[in-house]
């Protein structure tokens, strides 16, 4: 009797020890984040990382995509039309979040929903345009990382183009006034920068692409020396025929996005776009673990970085100065 007793406790205590199957054990809950973009799928270099640099701060905050995350990604190719359709799609598919950028991606994601999260980056004037009521208390579903920087930096971006081509005196600026409720104060923070670096300045208004060769037709005939574009969603989505553009003009070239470097551009400095991102991961992580967007205070740039082509400077003739070239945060060889 002894025995039989013993033997049955032995055969329940290896039937409890046995690990369940991967059938039988739970599964780890899987969170869907919409990812929706005015930009497009394909791209390379300083394009792709600050995607990259988004799903790394995820993975260190432990959302591993393909185990217990989910990312559907929607691209608008450039066509802001597009954007609300794709925010709608998003909404059918219940996702947890929309994490939207830049901001015509989170206009488009906030007036599809009042009610799923919304993480935004890159946003330009998140307050001036409607998408929160403040910087520290947001409000509604709408939080992230702003793109709004001091309007001094176009002083400092001209700076630079003097410290690359000491001789230039008449700078091409290009820009489309359609783009954004600042473009105003960025047109008065330019041109004061300007006249205090004794810059003569010719502004040339584009708000579509067919407008490019023309736009470059007035420069040579104006006779500018260097180019100062506007970090503009139209001149983001053109920059490589943009920057292939301002090496066959002869002009040195100047943007706030890096992503205009690596398609050929000269320079650029203004918000590092992979730390910008990694900071809108960390909303993301903050939001999906229970926080209410309404009270993350928006979040501004604080990272500038300097990023330099030397391939296109030795294409337009000039020598980097070494100087400049240690300052950067990255440089293109």
């Amino acid at each position: 009797m002894i025995v039989r007793t013993t033997l049955a406790a032995l055969v329940a205590f290896v039937l409890l020890s046995v690990p369940l199957t991967d059938e039988a054990q739970p599964a780890e809950k899987v969170v869907r984040i919409g990812w929706l973009s005015i930009g497009s799928q394909s791209g390379s270099g300083i394009y792709t990382r600050p995607l990259e640099g988004f799903k790394q701060q995820l993975r260190e905050l432990g959302w591993i995509e393909g185990r217990n995350l989910a990312i559907e990604y929607r691209y608008a190719d450039g066509r802001t039309e597009r954007l609300p359709a794709l925010a709608e799609e998003l909404v059918r598919l219940k996702v947890d979040l929309i994490f939207a950028n830049p901001t015509p991606a989170a206009l488009a994601a906030r007036k599809a929903t009042s009610t799923i999260p919304i993480v935004g980056t890159s946003l330009t004037e998140p307050v001036a345009v409607g998408l929160v009521a403040s910087l520290a208390r947001p409000g509604g579903n709408v939080t992230g990382v702003s793109y709004t920087f001091d309007m001094d930096i176009f002083g400092k971006q001209l700076e630079l183009l003097k410290d690359v081509a000491p001789k230039v005196r008449r700078v091409a600026v290009l820009a489309d006034p359609t783009s954004t409720p600042t473009y105003p104060r960025m047109l008065e923070a330019t041109r004061a920068a300007g006249k205090s670096l004794g810059l003569e300045l010719q502004l040339l208004e584009v708000r579509q692409p067919a407008e490019f060769d023309g736009a470059f037709v007035a420069m040579d005939r104006e006779r500018a020396e260097a180019l100062l574009v506007m970090g503009h969603p139209i001149f983001f989505l053109n920059r490589m025929r943009l920057a292939e553009l301002a090496v066959k003009h002869r002009l040195p070239s100047m943007s706030t996005q890096e992503q205009w470097v690596d398609a050929g551009g000269l320079m650029s400095y203004g918000p590092n776009f992979v730390d910008m991102y990694r900071r809108g991961a960390v909303y993301v992580d903050r939001v999906l673990r229970g926080a209410k967007p309404g009270d993350l205070p928006i979040e501004q740039p604080t990272n500038l970085a300097l990023v330099l082509n030397l391939k296109t400077a030795k294409r337009l003739g000039l020598t980097i100065p070494s100087a400049l070239r240690e300052r950067a945060n990255q440089v293109i060889e």
